[in-house]
């Protein structure tokens, strides 16, 4: 979800300077509510979040006039009916969303097979072949924005430049529901003046170390040496910041996007202090992402969990393992004994295990003795099962709802990891 209100929006108006801007960055706008306001028309111009309607949820998205309080993403729900208290929460239709974002991208494929979609409400189009089509890359944004209007009933804002970075940076300044041209050779005039926590990929603690060394907007990165900026942010990190904020990326449209993690995580009822719950919940977990593994035919060369404390301060923690797997007890041995070097100091909220650094299944060399044959086995009737009689028809002893992990384990799923 953008963390932008509204305010402080920059526009281009149609037959704007568009040369060299073959680039669009298309991102709906306030997309979960705005489809949830596509089926109850009256949450319109209302400060409306998509929550579970739990103490211990967390918001998913908000629309403009909630984000004006304050309201945020990720934020606790509570903390967002505090700051505004006349919030309507509605909760979550994932599938809903899911379907309308595959409408979405039917538009966007119908004017160029050169979509990269970037998450569930954005993409990245390259429409230089589309030209002789549909016009100039100002006149595709329009076309666009006019379509999703008309054919799905929300809005959307573009941004068109020469390079995806720059592309996503005017999408994001237009937003909502506007689009901004940002010209080949104007691309530094465009970027230097822009705050450095704006670039892609520069998080609020990396800005935040950046502004400790007066290095608080893009035109500064630029004008700094990549042996300074690798002292405060790191080599990789700086050498990328550095291109970026020359307005140097050679990335081009990825038509088909290979998944690079699976994770399942979720927020318990009320917060966990038994390491032995939190040992079962990540042999449920694991099991839920070796599940995906294997229907998606990839292993994991890397797992890693993920942990919330009651204070909400959140930790992760990865391993590297010798063989890639997609074996659930193998995943989840792996997280448990992760889980053990952590200092459990406080309650713990949220739980999460992650497979990693995914590679095609059967791509590795092939072992002498595998230690996990038996557990392929069990596993593979599982899937078995699931495929006959239907998801959760069998599953682990461990894992059947008794009255202590009722007063815990969530009855919903946690939202998926998707921009709003």
């Amino acid at each position: 979800m953008s963390r932008q209100d509204g305010s402080g929006r920059l526009v281009s108006r149609a037959g704007a300077d568009d040369a060299g801007a073959h680039i669009l960055h298309v991102d709906m706008d306030a997309f979960y509510v705005a489809v949830e306001t596509l089926d109850d028309p009256s949450l319109a111009g209302k400060p409306v979040v998509i929550a579970h309607p739990d103490g211990r949820s967390v918001v998913s998205s908000a629309s403009y006039e909630a984000r004006r309080y304050g309201v945020r993403s990720a934020m606790p729900i509570g903390m967002a009916l505090r700051l505004c208290p006349r919030a309507i929460v509605v909760p979550p239709t994932f599938e809903r969303y899911r379907e309308v974002s595959a409408r979405v991208m039917e538009v966007f494929r119908s004017i160029t097979p050169l979509v990269e979609p970037l998450s569930i409400d954005e993409a990245f189009l390259d429409v230089r072949g589309a030209r002789r089509l549909w016009g100039t890359p100002g006149e595709i944004a329009v076309l666009i924005r006019r379509r999703v209007r008309e054919e799905i009933g929300i809005t959307c804002s573009v941004g068109a430049a020469a390079t995806k970075h720059v592309a996503k940076m005017a999408s994001t300044a237009s937003k909502p529901d506007g689009m901004l041209f940002i010209p080949a050779a104007r691309t530094q005039e465009f970027l230097d003046p822009r705050p450095a926590g704006s670039m892609w990929g520069v998080g609020p603690k990396a800005a935040e170390s950046l502004a400790s060394r007066a290095i608080r907007t893009i035109h500064d990165v630029r004008s700094t040496p990549v042996t300074a900026l690798a002292r405060i942010v790191g080599a990789s990190q700086a050498q990328r910041i550095h291109d970026l904020a020359h307005g140097r990326d050679p990335r081009g449209i990825e038509t088909t996007r290979t998944e690079k993690s699976v994770s399942h995580e979720e927020t318990f009822h009320t917060d966990v202090t038994d390491p032995e719950m939190l040992r079962a919940e990540l042999l449920r977990l694991a099991d839920r992402v070796a599940v995906r593994l294997r229907r998606g035919g990839m292993e994991a060369s890397g797992v890693a969990i993920k942990l919330r404390f009651s204070d909400f301060a959140t930790i992760t923690r990865s391993q590297a393992l010798s063989e890639p797997t997609a074996v659930g007890q193998r995943i989840a041995q792996v997280a448990r004994d992760l889980l053990a070097a952590v200092d459990l100091r406080a309650p713990v909220r949220l739980i999460g295990v992650r497979a990693e650094r995914l590679v095609p299944a059967g791509s590795a060399a092939v072992a002498l003795w595998d230690d996990d044959g038996d557990w392929k086995q069990v596993e593979g009737a599982l899937d078995r099962a699931s495929a006959r009689f239907g998801a959760g028809s069998v599953t682990r002893a461990s894992a059947l709802p008794n009255e202590r992990r009722a007063r815990h384990v969530p009855a919903y799923d946690r939202p998926p990891e998707d921009s709003d």
